[in-house]
C-alpha cells in the first residue's frame, strides 16, 4: 500500500484526493492546504487522513512514500525538489515549472535521487489520445502534415497565469507525444481583454525542421467550449473532440497522386471516403495517470508523462512566452534550451 501525501486541496487537488482514495493500491495519508475551507473539503473525502496547513509536514514525514503536488504553478519546482530530496516519489501537476531552468533542476534532482517523478500531463492518459498515438505510430494515417489544437471556453478567469500557461501544457504535451521531437521555432501572439498584463487569448504556431507545423488557439474568452485536436496526414485525417460523445473520428479524406497521368488536372484527385468512429473503452484519465504513477513506483518503469516530456513542454512554453512578450517575434527553441 503506497502512502500518498497530497499538497494542495483546491479545485483540482480535491480530484487527486478522490482518485487516490478510490484506488486500492494506495492510501491518502495526509493532505496539506493553508485554506481551512479547502482542508475541510478534503477531510470530508478522506476523514481518516491527517490534514495540515504546512506542506513541510508532508515533505518531512518519513511514513509518506509519494507526494502529489497540486498547488499554484510558481511553487511546483521547489516543492518537487524538496520532496525528491526527502526520499519521496513525486507527481507534479502541470506546468512542471515556470522556467526552463527550474524544470531542468527538477529533472536533475529526480535523476540524482533515483526517485520516480512525473508531470500531470493528463491528456496523455486519455484513452482516445492513446488510440490516436497508436494509429499514427502504426503508419495507418500516413505521413503527418500538420496539427491544429483548439482549447477555448467562456471559463474561469485566471489571475496567476495567462492562457498560454494555463491551457498550453495540455496541447503541447499531446503534440510532443504524437511527433516525438522538438519544434525548430515558435511564434505566439495574444490579446489582453479582461485584465492588464494577462493574455486571455493566445495563438501559437510551431514549425518543425522536418516540415510539420502545429497551430494552437487558447482562450477563456470564447462563446463555446471546444477541446479539439485535428491531425492531418497523407492517408487519413483524424479529429479528437473531447467535448463530443464520439471522441475520435477518422476521415478517409485527402488527395491522391496517381502513378500515371497525362494532364495536370489528373495529378491531384480528391479522395472523399468514409468516416470511421472507433469504439474506445473510456476510463477516467486521472485514474489511469495515478495507476501509471503507482506502477512506476512499484516496478521502476518509466511513466508515460515522464520528466523529459515535461522539460520539452516547458522549453516550448518558455520560447512561446518570449515571443508573446515581443508581440510575435519568432523564437528558436534551441536558443531557449541553451539559454
Amino acid at each position: 500500500m503506497i502512502r500518498v501525501g497530497i499538497i494542495g486541496a483546491g479545485r483540482w487537488g480535491l480530484n487527486h484526493v478522490r482518485a487516490v482514495a478510490s484506488d486500492p493500491s494506495c492510501i491518502v495519508a495526509a493532505v496539506a492546504d493553508p485554506d481551512p475551507t479547502a482542508a475541510a473539503k478534503a477531510k470530508q473525502i478522506v476523514p481518516d487522513a491527517r490534514v495540515v496547513a504546512d506542506p513541510e509536514d508532508i515533505v518531512s514525514d518519513p511514513r509518506i512514500d509519494a507526494i502529489i503536488i497540486a498547488t499554484p504553478g510558481a511553487s511546483h519546482a521547489s516543492l518537487a525538489c524538496c520532496g525528491l530530496r526527502a526520499n519521496k516519489h513525486v507527481l507534479i501537476e502541470k506546468p512542471l515549472a515556470l522556467t526552463l531552468e527550474h524544470a531542468l533542476e527538477v529533472r536533475d534532482t529526480a535523476r540524482a535521487t533515483r526517485k520516480v517523478a512525473m508531470v500531470g500531463h493528463l491528456m496523455l492518459y486519455h484513452p482516445a489520445m492513446v488510440h490516436l498515438h497508436d494509429l499514427l505510430s502504426s503508419g495507418a494515417l500516413g505521413e503527418l502534415h500538420y496539427l491544429h489544437c483548439t482549447r477555448v471556453n467562456l471559463g474561469r478567469v485566471r489571475h496567476d497565469e495567462n492562457a498560454l500557461w494555463s491551457f498550453g501544457p495540455h496541447d503541447l504535451s499531446m503534440i510532443d507525444c504524437l511527433l516525438g521531437k522538438m519544434p525548430e521555432s515558435v511564434v505566439a501572439r495574444g490579446q489582453r481583454v479582461l485584465q492588464q498584463g494577462i493574455e486571455d487569448v493566445v495563438f501559437c504556431h510551431l514549425r518543425y525542421a522536418t516540415g510539420e507545423t502545429a497551430h494552437l488557439h487558447m482562450s477563456w474568452l470564447n462563446p463555446r467550449k471546444e477541446r479539439r485536436l485535428t491531425v492531418v496526414c497523407a492517408k487519413k485525417m483524424v479529429e479528437f473532440d473531447d467535448v463530443a460523445t464520439d471522441k475520435l473520428r477518422i476521415y478517409d479524406k485527402g488527395f491522391d497522386r496517381p502513378a500515371v497521368f497525362t494532364q495536370y488536372a489528373q495529378y491531384l484527385t480528391i479522395r472523399d471516403g468514409d468516416v470511421y468512429i472507433p469504439h474506445i473503452e473510456m476510463q477516467e484519465p486521472l485514474q489511469l495517470q495515478l495507476r501509471d504513477f503507482i506502477r512506476s513506483i512499484e516496478t521502476g518503469s518509466e511513466p508515460r508523462a515522464n520528466l523529459d516530456s515535461g522539460v520539452r513542454t516547458i522549453a516550448i512554453l518558455a520560447a512561446a512566452q518570449r515571443s508573446l512578450t515581443l508581440d510575435g517575434e519568432p523564437m528558436k527553441i534551441a536558443a531557449v534550451l541553451t539559454a
